[in-house]
């Protein structure tokens, strides 16, 4: 299955929840904020919400520094 990933081809096995596809990115869902098919999710619906063939998920890490 292939979605757009930050405005790039990615590949993925099957269908999976947003928390699940955060946990393969190596990436700590604490620290992004994530927009699945054009629409800002709440990090209470990470694992409810689920990537499908063709959808399109923007990835945003927060960077702090001083």
């Amino acid at each position: 299955m292939l979605i757009n990933l930050n405005g790039e081809s990615y590949e993925i096995d099957q269908a999976v929840s947003v928390t699940d596809l955060l946990v393969q990115l190596k990436i700590d869902p604490r620290r992004v904020a994530v927009e699945h098919n054009l629409k800002i999710l709440k990090r209470q619906a990470f694992k409810n919400t689920v990537v499908h063939d063709g959808d399109h998920v923007e990835i945003v890490n927060f960077v702090g520094g001083g």
